[in-house]
């Protein structure tokens, strides 16, 4: 079992690596094209250059995510103004506790799988749906909230680690928030 538990562990290390450096390649590509002001949808790219402190914020707004709930929470001046279904991480790959905020948002995410290197448009096909809000990183991998097809798995622990929606609940979420909302994640 520990054997198991140790190759699992190890080839997950190995494909968020892999997707990492495919990423920053694909940012790199996407920074110089966007100089040259051709535009295109973003990879999931690596987190702001600034520290997660000095973002800002000038809205009131807050995300809570109750992980046992599979539920996440728009709050407003205090105020519960929306909440939504999620699929969370599942055992080994659980979602982590604490508390953040958004460093990224990227609309109509592009997708590179971190083994094969297959590209995965904006569409129906693309495991990162509609939007992406990141607000995790350890410098390698990094968490968000991401839309998806596969709805009949929300409300369960499927996921690396992300928080899965709706995609017309991770599209009405997006507007919600901006750089700098602070993320609570809760037991």
């Amino acid at each position: 079992m520990l054997r198991n538990e140790f190759l699992s562990r190890s080839l997950m290390v190995l494909c968020f690596s892999t997707a990492i450096l495919f990423l920053a390649i694909e940012w790199q590509s996407l920074t110089f094209k966007s100089a040259s002001k051709v535009t295109s949808p973003v990879v999931v790219k690596p987190v702001a250059t600034k520290p997660v402190s000095q973002l800002t914020n000038s809205s009131p707004t807050q995300l809570v995510v109750k992980l046992s709930d599979h539920q996440v929470y728009v709050y407003r001046n205090n105020q519960i103004v929306a909440n939504y279904p999620l699929a969370v991480g599942k055992k080994g790959w659980e979602t982590p506790t604490g508390t953040w905020k958004v460093v990224e948002m990227q609309p109509h995410p592009i997708w590179r799988h971190p083994i094969t290197g297959a590209i995965f448009n904006a569409g129906p096909k693309n495991p990162l749906g509609e939007r992406w809000i990141g607000f995790w990183s350890d410098g390698n991998n990094q968490i968000g909230f991401h839309g998806t097809e596969d709805t009949d798995l929300l409300g369960t622990a499927v996921s690396h680690g992300c928080l899965r929606m709706r995609n017309s609940d991770i599209k009405a979420m997006y507007d919600q928030v901006s750089l700098g909302t602070p993320v609570i994640v809760q037991q």
